[in-house]
């Protein structure tokens, strides 16, 4: 699956990040990723645009992947901190093996506090998303 294929919705509220591109759409926020290295400095900023977008309330998310530089350890861990702030649970679509890559990357030793799973197929990351609407 190819990103370039994901299409930013002309009839919603879209919002730009620094790491990333975000729309509601049928109660799942859908963000598309930016090829931009993370830091704990950018995510930290992104949590707080987030927050701005759902209202403080926490939703599933459905996020197209990109490729992007490896984030430091730092950030890494702050990642994975923050994740449950924001999130209900995480659908994570991509061109096969990048998910896992990300997924083997931020919980090497320690499961996801939410529910993720990775998908190459973006209607079966949706149809997943629903039961935590």
């Amino acid at each position: 699956m190819q990103m370039k294929n994901v299409h930013i919705p002309a009839d919603k509220k879209v919002t730009e990040g620094a790491i990333a591109t975000y729309w509601f759409e049928d109660g799942i926020l859908v963000s598309l990723s930016k090829p931009v290295r993370r830091t704990v400095a950018l995510i930290a900023e992104n949590v707080e645009l987030v927050k701005s977008i759902t209202g403080g309330k926490r939703v599933p998310v459905l996020i197209y992947l990109t490729n992007s530089p490896v984030p430091d350890k730092a950030t890494r861990q702050f990642s994975t901190e923050k994740l449950p702030e924001i999130y209900k649970a995480m659908a994570m679509v991509s061109k096969p093996g990048l998910a896992q890559l990300i997924m083997n990357l931020l919980f090497k030793f320690k499961a996801p506090a939410i529910p993720m799973k990775s998908f190459t197929n973006a209607l079966e990351a949706r149809e997943w998303l629903q039961q935590f609407i």
